[in-house]
């Protein structure tokens, strides 16, 4: 945080200085955080406490000591430990989602773009494994390793993360599917968005599981060319 400027007196002459007495320093006054800003803090330090190894549980105790700040200050701001794990989730649904959008765009691709829904599929896949990679802690989250000793709605939350990602790819293939020749391409659609959506889970699982070290975009491009999706 910064700290306000504290503007310096005029420089007394030597005489008179010898004769007055000196006041002890005063330390500059501190800044409050900005509505908002503590709690991004709160957010932002809890993240980075999920990326140490064995951090799986937190307790607000360790964050609040993180922080330099009492567990009464956490709450000022959060109701309880699960409302901080939703206000990441918040951020990976809002981070990862706005990316999507970009991608797929608004339409569907129709049987014409097929090959380019295929792409966008892959893309899709591409920048979720990115995403978890820039974030490690965020990971943690994402399959439930951190937040398997809190609300039980907290992985519900996440879950329909990932349905709705599988949704996405869905959509995505059906064209492609339909544009060779599928005698059921809802159906070949769905299994080849399940299998994407596993496989991109599974990366980030190992990349928990590693302690970050097996990254989860490894020879992704030769990966999900084996898988066929082009």
């Amino acid at each position: 945080m910064s700290e306000s400027e504290v503007l310096s007196p005029e420089p007394l002459s030597e005489t008179h200085a010898q004769d007055t007495p000196v006041a002890p320093a005063m330390a500059p006054a501190r800044k409050r955080p900005k509505p908002g800003e503590r709690r991004e803090q709160i957010l932002q330090a809890l993240a980075s406490m999920l990326e140490k190894p064995g951090a799986e549980r937190i307790t607000t105790a360790a964050l609040a000591a993180h922080l330099g700040v009492s567990e009464a200050a956490l709450y000022r701001h959060f109701a309880s430990k699960a409302q901080m794990f939703e206000g990441l989730i918040e951020f990976i649904e809002q981070s990862v989602f706005a990316l999507v959008q970009q991608i797929v765009g608004r339409d569907l691709p129709d049987e014409h773009g097929a090959l380019e829904g295929a792409r966008n599929a892959n893309r899709v896949i591409a920048l979720l494994l990115q995403f978890g990679e820039k974030n490690p802690g965020m990971v943690r989250v994402m399959v439930g390793d951190a937040i398997v000793f809190e609300h039980e709605r907290l992985q519900a939350r996440m879950n329909q993360f990932f349905d709705r990602i599988e949704s996405t790819l869905r959509q995505c293939l059906r064209p492609a599917a339909g544009a060779l020749g599928s005698n059921a391409p809802t159906v070949e659609a769905q299994i080849a968005a399940s299998v994407l959506t596993s496989f991109a889970l599974g990366r980030l699982q190992r990349y928990a599981r590693s302690g970050f070290r097996r990254l989860p975009t490894e020879h992704l491009e030769a990966s999900l060319a084996m898988m066929m999706v082009v």
